[in-house]
C-alpha cells in the first residue's frame, strides 16, 4: 500500500512539474514574440539571446522530467524483492526511502519517505543491500529494517 501511494506521489509530482514547464514554455514564446516586435538594436538582440537561452534551459529540464516519466513504467511494475533495487521502499532505523527519482518527500501514515534516485549517494549505498545490512552516510550508520 505504501509503495502504491509513493508511486502516485511521484507520478503527481512529475505531472505538476511538467505542467509548470508547459506554462513556462508558453510564456517564453510570448516573450519572444514581444521581443521580436521591438526595434531597439543591440538591446533587442540581447533580449532575444537571453530568451533563447532560457528556452534551451527549459527544454533540457523538460527532457529530464520526461525521462523520469518513462522511469515510472518500471516503478509501476515493481515486484517485491529481498534486496534494494529500483522501485523498492527501504525503511532504516533513521529514515525511509523510495528508490525512484529525486522528488519531494512524502508523508504516509505519519512516516516521512524520501524519494531518491538510485544514482544519489544514499541510493548507491542502499542498492543491493538486504534487511539487516548497514550503510554509513555522513558518519551516521543506518540499519535496513524492511524492504518492500
Amino acid at each position: 500500500m505504501v509503495q502504491k501511494n509513493l508511486f502516485a506521489h511521484c507520478k503527481n509530482y512529475i505531472e505538476k512539474i511538467l505542467n509548470g514547464f508547459e506554462n513556462r514554455k508558453v510564456e517564453i514564446l510570448h516573450d519572444l514574440e514581444s521581443e521580436s516586435k521591438s526595434t531597439a538594436g543591440d538591446k533587442h538582440e540581447t533580449g532575444r539571446a537571453m530568451i533563447q537561452l532560457e528556452r534551451e534551459k527549459l527544454g533540457d529540464q523538460i527532457k529530464e522530467f520526461e525521462l523520469y516519466q518513462k522511469l515510472l513504467i518500471h516503478l509501476k511494475n515493481h515486484t517485491h524483492s529481498k534486496y534494494v533495487k529500483l522501485g523498492t521502499v527501504v525503511m532504516t532505523n533513521h529514515s525511509n526511502y523510495y528508490i525512484s527519482f529525486p522528488a519531494k518527500q512524502c508523508v504516509i501514515n505519519s512516516k516521512t519517505y524520501y524519494c531518491i534516485s538510485a544514482q544519489s549517494p544514499i541510493g548507491k549505498l542502499l542498492l543491493g543491500k538486504k534487511v539487516g545490512e548497514k550503510i554509513t552516510f555522513n558518519n551516521r550508520s543506518s540499519v535496513i529494517l524492511e524492504i518492500n
